[in-house]
């Protein structure tokens, strides 16, 4: 199953679902002994909550409204149709699942980015061409992700602090790690990389659930964040 998930989704770890069921997002059925056993359905539905996150940016508050009302049957209101699974959004050829390089061109259309834009991302530090001008495939996440907040007023300049802050968390999960690796075996190099992909989930539900408890008191218990 997670294999499966990893296919489209390279950052989720068992961490991550273990999270996603503790938020009565999925409810897998327990063999006596506890073990975890995910149905098609099961990974279906992971699916559906991991591609709302990535590609709406969507709170897990309203992808279980969601949820919700697709097992009465019914069409979520935020939703054109009742999907299966949500077809993830097109990106150009270059941007593909091999990871391959993106032109600035390429990567500005695939994150609905103008040059200008794309630009001040680099130059605040968000994304950075390689010696090619090339842009590695994992910079379309942290693009399109601006592209999201600049539609809402937000520029690049303004995600600076992003940028801190994400570079702190890495030096502390470095820290975590670094005594893994110093075994330079394949089998450390293995655990270190699965140690990196669930600690990276988890800082980021921690950022997540410390910023909707702010907005939360920014905006009063019935704001609905």
């Amino acid at each position: 199953m997670l294999a499966d998930l990893r296919d489209e989704f390279p950052d989720v770890t068992i961490s991550k679902i273990r999270y996603l069921e503790g938020e009565d997002l999925v409810h897998p059925q327990r063999t006596p002994s506890g073990y975890r056993k995910f149905s098609t359905a099961d990974t279906d539905r992971l699916r559906f909550v991991l591609a709302a996150q990535r590609d709406q940016y969507l709170p897990l508050r309203v992808i279980k409204e969601q949820l919700d009302a697709l097992d009465r049957g019914e069409t979520p209101a935020t939703l054109p149709v009742r999907p299966e699974v949500p077809a993830p959004a097109p990106v150009p050829a270059a941007a593909s699942e091999q990871g391959e390089p993106m032109t600035a061109a390429e990567l500005a259309a695939a994150a609905d980015l103008d040059d200008a834009q794309l630009a001040d991302c680099v130059q605040y530090g968000l994304l950075s061409p390689g010696a090619d001008g090339r842009f590695p495939a994992s910079a379309l996440a942290v693009a399109r992700a601006a592209g999201g907040l600049a539609r809402h007023g937000i520029e690049p300049r303004h995600l600076r602090v992003y940028r801190t802050s994400a570079e702190r968390e890495a030096a502390l999960v470095e820290q975590v790690v670094a005594p893994v690796l110093l075994a330079r075996s394949e089998d450390a190099h293995t655990r270190a990389t699965e140690q990196l992909r669930d600690l990276g989930a988890l800082s980021a539900q921690l950022h997540t659930a410390l910023l909707e408890a702010r907005l939360r008191e920014v905006l009063g218990p019935d704001a609905g964040v």
